[in-house]
């Protein structure tokens, strides 16, 4: 999975990426300090992995990763060139989604790219720009679907939904927001437009804030008033704290988490957060090689996910032997959730669930 991060400059976007990746962007107070598009990868926290491990006393344990993209900062006029402009947003069509930093913090010591604090305009900013660049790849999509039209009357109905997404960017509306059919949906996704992605808003706050326990000053209410609008996930977080946090180890890590009245860090909610965005889920392979999580989408079906391991396995697909995480656990092992009879033969049909442990059985 990867996600870009993205927001106007000194939002607190790069210390965020350092902070959860621990890649070391460079971080400073001024524009366009990230001049590519650094990636970190991040491991995604599952205690079960570790309940496995101990369980088949396994040489390996593999978590999922999410992949984050650090994509530099930009302004007003991006789609049109200005600071340093397409560059960037064609490295956000990249990505499953976008993670939108907003400055919800006053500092007097850092400069705001418009002079004042304002999430509102600052999301309207970003995700101008976003349409813009969408509306104009549309423009040309939709010269092309024409002249297709003329010789394959088909193509007609293309063009018409073409036209519908291409007015309500016309109207400064994020493509995301569209009332679509299902078969719409299907062709919207195909056009991988950066105003249909996924979005969350990632609340920069202060550190004073946090202390307080203001999880929900006035700026972060900005926010969440507009990402009511579009269905998009809000998560609050200060960018300092997940810095300070990312250079403790675990036990360290809970007790100073603990100790600011915190149940869990950013990077986790940012990761819950996204994994509920996109509707993703993880099931989970486990013996003495190696015990590992794999992240599919929520419904998919066994040889789909089978097919996640090695193509072979969905190819060859035989039968799925599962059992729920939570009865392997009370079963203590695989052999007595066996004898309980929790371990179950599933044929093509069977629809994964999060922390299902299989076993595929497959013939090529």
């Amino acid at each position: 999975m990867k996600l870009g991060i993205v927001g106007l400059p000194n939002v607190g976007k790069s210390t965020l990426f350092n902070a959860i990746t621990k890649a070391g962007a460079e971080s400073a107070n001024y524009p366009f300090c990230t001049i590519e598009p650094n990636m970190g990868v991040v491991t995604v926290p599952d205690h079960r992995l570790n309940v496995l491990r101990d369980m088949y006393d396994s040489k390996k344990l593999l978590p999922t990763a999410i992949e984050f993209y650090d994509i530099a900062g930009l302004v007003k006029g991006a789609s049109t060139g200005e600071g340093l402009g397409n560059k960037f947003l064609s490295h956000i069509r990249e990505v499953a989604a976008i993670v939108h930093v907003v400055r919800c913090f006053e500092d007097d010591n850092v400069i705001h790219v418009d002079g004042k604090i304002g999430p509102a305009s600052d999301i309207e900013t970003i995700n101008l720009e976003l349409i813009f660049s969408d509306a104009e790849m549309l423009e040309r999509r939709i010269l092309k679907s024409r002249k297709a039209a003329k010789a394959d009357k088909a193509m007609a109905k293309e063009v018409e939904l073409l036209e519908k997404i291409k007015a309500t960017l016309d109207e400064g509306l994020s493509a995301r927001t569209m009332d679509l059919s299902d078969e719409e949906i299907e062709f919207i996704k195909t056009l991988n437009l950066l105003s249909y992605k996924p979005i969350i808003y990632l609340a920069n706050i202060s550190e004073d804030d946090v202390t307080d326990g203001n999880f929900d000053n006035d700026f972060v209410k900005e926010v969440r008033e507009h990402a009511s609008t579009e269905d998009a996930e809000v998560v609050v977080v200060c960018a300092k704290i997940e810095q300070e946090v990312s250079e403790l180890d675990d036990e360290d890590k809970k007790e100073f988490l603990a100790e600011l009245g915190l149940e869990e860090s950013g990077l986790d909610k940012l990761i819950k957060s996204s994994y509920h965005l996109l509707d993703l889920i993880s099931f989970l392979t486990a013996g003495p090689q190696e015990v590992r999580a794999w992240t599919i989408k929520r419904g998919t079906k066994a040889p789909g996910a089978a097919g996640k391991i090695h193509t072979d396995f969905e190819r060859g697909f035989i039968r799925a032997e599962t059992v729920a995480f939570d009865d392997l656990q009370a079963a203590g092992s695989m052999a007595a959730a066996r004898e309980k009879g929790q371990v179950r033969l599933e044929g093509k049909e069977y629809i994964v669930q999060d922390g299902d442990v299989i076993l595929f059985r497959f013939n090529v």
